[in-house]
């Protein structure tokens, strides 16, 4: 209960101005007030200048009309609570468990993914920071070798959080890197493999097909693996977010989401607007700017502290 309720305070500092841009103005237009046609239209227009998508808020509005219609919800209090507990059941139960290698398959490898500027580097060491944590071994492999600048951030990650790092020439091919570090994690022995990969865009169909690349590679080299995909997306950015999770999501192997940069945004909204528009779950959300700043994603946890006064 001790560790339910820290991460409750975690996600809410992380969720201060989601908090305040979306759950304060629900509660001070639906507070103390009787529910008609009215207030549903005010409400309607409310959430879809949010970031919960357009999806979402029919859906929430259409099943609000009925309850009113029927004589089940008569104020904006039960409102609120309605939509709470709507968006608690919005996420099935799903397997948002790391996926990881079988027992004596060698090291588990995870492929990391995204556009530039989206956080992906940070993220690597937030979830370099986690597994560590939990006892596990890691090696980090530089596989975008387009930018020299996103090998020396990570160079400088791996030295902080005290991991190998495994890199090639800039321009070189990443696939290379790729093998190396695969080679290199199963003759040390260590638990997981996370590899970076360039920025790309779902449009550039160049840099897709060197993803694909890189997992033959990586598969060739340790059956299985890549066993995660992770697409990295920027929770600030909004519907554009959502946009590469509809694209991304097109993409064979694309096993989960880590959406960074959570707490300086108030569109943390765009959780929801994602869980609508695909089918991708989001496993990892990062809360703040050092790398203790990674949750698990859980709906429940996420959703009260998303409500919290």
């Amino acid at each position: 209960m001790a560790f339910f309720k820290s991460v409750i305070s975690k996600l809410k500092k992380g969720l201060e101005r989601t908090r305040e841009t979306l759950v304060t103005g629900l509660r001070s237009m639906l507070l103390g007030r009787r529910l008609d046609e009215g207030l549903i239209s005010e409400l309607e227009a409310r959430l879809l200048q949010s970031d919960v998508g357009v999806k979402t808020t029919a859906r929430l509005i259409t099943s609000i009309r009925e309850q009113f219609r029927a004589g089940k919800i008569e104020s904006g209090d039960q409102v609120l609570e309605f939509i709470k507990t709507d968006l608690k059941n919005l996420w099935p139960p799903a397997d948002r468990e790391l996926r990881t290698a079988a027992p004596g398959a060698g090291p588990t490898v995870i492929l990391m993914t995204g556009v530039n500027g989206v956080g992906k580097t940070t993220s690597i060491a937030k979830l370099c920071w986690l597994l560590r944590s939990q006892g596990r071994t890691v090696l980090l492999g530089a596989c975008d070798t387009f930018r020299a600048g996103a090998v020396r951030q990570l160079e400088i990650w791996s030295e902080r959080l005290g991991v190998d790092l495994v890199k090639g020439q800039q321009g070189g091919d990443p696939a290379a890197v790729a093998f190396d570090a695969c080679a290199a994690a199963k003759a040390r022995g260590v638990d997981v493999l996370i590899l970076d990969t360039a920025g790309r865009l779902h449009t550039q169909d160049s840099l897709m097909r060197q993803l694909s690349k890189i997992c033959g590679v990586v598969n060739r080299q340790i059956p299985g693996g890549p066993h995660e995909v992770l697409l990295v997306l920027d929770a600030t950015s909004g519907q554009s977010a959502l946009r590469q999770a509809e694209e991304f999501s097109k993409s064979a192997g694309v096993t989960g989401i880590f959406l960074a940069k959570l707490d300086g945004t108030a569109k943390g909204g765009v959780v929801v607007a994602i869980r609508d528009a695909t089918s991708i779950p989001v496993k990892f959300i990062g809360v703040g700017e050092t790398p203790e700043d990674i949750e698990t994603f859980e709906p429940a946890a996420f959703v009260d502290a998303l409500f919290s006064a």
